[in-house]
């Protein structure tokens, strides 16, 4: 009964969302990244000042989004819980983008439903300042005309996948169902400041590597800072031809922050209950929200992700190589504490039909690695995608996809060993 009720409370948002959208026009706003098929390939907003201001503009947004699951799994002990061919429970996103002064936006995303929370959240928000104005009229000009400064409680630009992923409902400009198996992804407390000017792209920025905000201290309390910048290059060459290469880092010295980078997402994974036990005979049974993902939970981490992009006509392909090395110092306190991992994914699109409205490719994601140096082998994960979509309207995507993903090798134990699940899932996906 309380997933009925569930179900229907996010219904009656998105049907109040639609009926406010329709009778209150939407204007455009400055340095703002669209939350429909226009925002697709868009990265770090545009610095072209192409809105003029003319007071204060509230945008009410949304998404929502809903699968039909249709996976099954497998491992060694063969203790896994059987999966059926069904519906999941739909999430949904209520959006607020605010244009508060001349360059001045703010942002504020509130999960209406998600898998792992029953109840209605706020993932985060931001201030963004692309203009000085307020300080007086022109103030810094020429620098503004090619910095941002972002301030708040979300996700951080660490990398160019989180602009591709799903973020709960918002799964528009995910080509496919699922997010990365090293899903860099967390809401932390930020500030950051973005250069581009000519294609080049500089990022510098700083959280308080706490994804849980508190100002509880207890005697392993270290507070150390997450650092995290990012170089680039991102053009249009000519009419048919983008290139973009970036190169991303993320470090944090500490033993109590600095663990969420590869774990913050709050909403949980696309693949429901993969991965879940049978009850043993002491009645324990084992599975979560973010299983079929990986994090290391290092402390002490240091991470790199580079991120090629390519897009030729139609043809699209879009690469991560990341390497996330640290320790288990706090967790898993052993003389013997080094560890590492290496992701590689390649994603190959090709778009096709009036506007691009149709898109077919495949996604290839591996993370090979090691818990501790003196581990004599590795902990391997592959999973392989092959899809489809269908945009019926900028506002409105479905896609179909077969996906196998695998644990492999002798180092996995317990439930991940021999591990595999595989299937297709359709997904709806309607955002403004």
């Amino acid at each position: 009964m309380k997933t009925f009720h569930k179900i229907q409370l996010v219904f009656i948002a998105l049907t109040l969302i639609v009926i406010n959208t329709t009778y209150a026009q939407q204007r455009g706003l400055q340095y703002f990244r669209p939350n429909d098929k226009n925002g697709l390939n868009v990265f770090e907003p545009s610095k072209e000042d192409t809105v003029i201001f003319d007071g204060l503009k509230v945008r009410v947004g949304g998404d929502f989004a809903m699968q039909f699951q249709g996976i099954r799994q497998s491992n060694t002990a063969g203790n896994l819980t059987k999966l059926g061919s069904d519906f999941n429970l739909p999430s949904a996103n209520l959006n607020l983008d605010v244009q508060v002064l001349d360059g001045v936006r703010m942002h504020l995303r509130t999960y209406l439903s998600s898998r792992a929370h029953n109840e209605s959240w706020i993932k985060g928000g931001y201030m963004q300042i692309d203009k000085l104005d307020f300080i007086k009229p022109e103030f810094l000009e020429g620098v503004m005309k090619y910095t941002s400064i972002t301030i708040g409680l979300d996700e951080f630009n660490y990398g160019d996948a989180h602009f591709r992923r799903s973020d709960n409902a918002r799964a528009i400009f995910n080509p496919f169902v699922g997010n990365y198996i090293m899903d860099a992804f967390s809401t932390e407390a930020f500030g950051e400041i973005t250069v581009q000017k000519n294609g080049l792209l500089a990022v510098v920025g700083l959280t308080n590597g706490k994804l849980n905000q508190n100002v509880t201290v207890t005697d392993n309390t270290d507070n150390k800072p997450s650092f995290y910048g990012k170089l680039g290059f991102d053009k249009q060459l000519n009419e048919d031809f983008r290139v973009r290469l970036t190169g991303s880092w993320y470090i944090n010295n500490g033993t109590s922050t600095g663990t969420w980078l590869y774990g913050g997402d709050r909403a949980g994974t696309r693949y429901y209950n993969v991965l879940y036990t049978l009850p043993d005979a002491n009645g324990v049974a084992e599975g979560g929200p973010r299983d079929g993902r990986f994090n290391a939970r290092f402390t002490k981490l240091t991470a790199l992700q580079i991120n090629p992009f390519i897009k030729f006509k139609g043809l699209e392909f879009f690469g991560i190589y990341e390497l996330a090395n640290g320790n288990n110092e706090f967790t898993q306190p052993q003389s013997d504490t080094e560890g590492g991992f290496t992701q590689l994914a390649a994603e190959l699109l090709y778009r096709f039909g009036t506007n691009e409205k149709f898109y077919i490719g495949g996604r290839y994601n591996t993370v090979n690695g090691k818990m501790r140096e003196s581990a004599t082998e590795n902990l391997d994960i592959s999973r392989v995608n092959f899809g489809g979509g269908w945009y019926l309207s900028k506002n409105v995507l479905t896609k179909v996809e077969y996906m196998k993903q695998q644990y492999e090798g002798n180092a996995w134990t317990g439930r991940f060993a021999g591990a595999e699940f595989s299937g297709v899932v359709v997904e709806a996906v309607i955002s403004f």
